[in-house]
């Protein structure tokens, strides 16, 4: 066998499709592309994830990558006016307030906001506290420890 003498297989090779020209190829008039639209006019080239105008899929899905909301210290939240349902000088723990049921999940900590008025002098332990929260436990007598 010499390269002179190579062959394609018969079938394998077809002949270019005569597009627009006269009445025997039967690809006249509209050439193949239909009636009117965006692909039948000229200089048509609709890219492969235009969608019509619908959403795009790239705009739909969610989006990846690194976000830093991730790693934010969350803390459960207590107001200075609910620690009024315990008694008059105990003290308030992350343990008691779970038990009492003003916490459902500790999360990193809790934290002591300085929401409404304490009328019982209370030691509060937990994690932070607000500026007002504690000028209010220690205006009526009470401590604060921050654990």
């Amino acid at each position: 066998m010499k390269l002179n003498e190579l062959k394609n297989h018969p079938g394998s090779t077809h002949r270019n499709k005569t597009v627009g020209r006269g009445p025997g190829s039967g690809h006249g008039k509209t050439s193949g592309r239909g009636e009117k639209g965006q692909k039948a006019r000229s200089g048509a080239s609709i890219k492969p994830w235009f969608e019509g105008g619908q959403n795009p899929l790239y705009k739909r899905i969610p989006r990846r990558g690194f976000n830093n909301a991730r790693f934010t210290t969350r803390y459960a939240v207590v107001n200075v006016k609910d620690l009024n349902r315990f008694e008059d000088g105990s003290t308030v723990t992350p343990e008691t307030l779970k038990e009492s049921g003003l916490v459902k999940k500790e999360l990193n900590g809790i934290k002591i906001l300085g929401t409404g008025t304490l009328e019982k002098k209370l030691t509060v332990k937990a994690n932070v506290f607000t500026n007002s929260a504690i000028t209010k436990i220690e205006s009526i007598g009470g401590k604060v420890e921050v654990i």
